[in-house]
């Protein structure tokens, strides 16, 4: 599955499954832009992946503010002379009841984790469409298609971002471009890092494959579908959460 020519363009790639994919898109040859808040973090991974061979330029970015979004993919194309591959994997928690969320927690949920992810697909497109092909990987989770008490801003924001899959595409299909979403179930990383070990044993106990999953493979499903093999898969949903969810 070389993705060699291509040159990929990753939100929160500065830890956990935005990183995981980002050094596996580079190993099968992709250029990656990687984007986040943390620039040194940025630095080490574009420093990782260089060293291995790979070719990957840091962006420093809030998705939540639409015009770094729109300034940081203008500086992405103009330094890697395109960008055919999109991954929207930028998110962030704010838990709470419903009934004790404040406005606040539950608007910078969704501005990170969805309307992010409208910005970047509107600044991609336009070049997708000229050049004819194009790849759309939205990062959604278990939770966005079984809810989650206490994650009501969270999963409401994972659930859009299978509709907004769908929806884009229907608009760009017929311009040889795929939009596709992939879900994780519990993946070891530092989102999850802070839950209680009893909240994880019992999470383990849900899984039939009865392990928790790795950011490698939530990589390897974005490299699938990022991938020609998949160039008549669009509008889907691809679980990968150990049997935690089926159907």
């Amino acid at each position: 599955m070389s993705l060699s020519g291509h040159v990929v363009f990753i939100t929160g790639a500065s830890q956990g499954i935005g990183r995981g994919c980002a050094l596996r898109l580079a190993k099968q040859g992709a250029a990656v832009a990687v984007a986040a808040r943390n620039e040194e973090k940025l630095n080490d991974l574009v420093n990782e992946i260089t060293t291995a061979g790979g070719k990957a330029a840091a962006f420093p970015l809030d998705v939540a503010d639409e015009e770094q979004v729109k300034a940081t993919i203008k500086a992405a194309i103009a330094q890697l002379g395109k960008i055919d591959i999109l991954v929207n994997n930028a998110g962030i928690t704010r838990d709470q009841l419903v009934m004790r969320m404040k406005r606040a927690d539950w608007d910078a949920v969704l501005q990170t984790n969805l309307t992010s992810a409208y910005l970047c697909i509107q600044q991609v497109i336009p070049g997708m469409l000229k050049q004819r092909w194009g790849r759309i990987i939205n990062i959604t989770s278990v939770f966005g298609q079984m809810g989650q008490a206490g994650q009501s801003n969270y999963a409401a924001s994972k659930a859009g971002l299978i509709g907004l899959t769908m929806a884009i595409a229907r608009e760009v299909g017929s311009r040889n471009i795929t939009c596709n979403a992939v879900a994780p179930g519990f993946i070891e990383t530092a989102m999850t890092e802070v839950l209680s070990e009893d909240f994880k044993q019992n999470a383990v106990k849900q899984i039939p494959l009865g392990r928790v999953g790795t950011t490698e493979d939530i990589a390897s499903a974005v490299a699938f579908l990022a991938s020609d093999e998949a160039s008549y898969i669009t509008g889907h949903t691809l679980s990968v959460n150990g049997g935690m969810l089926m159907g």
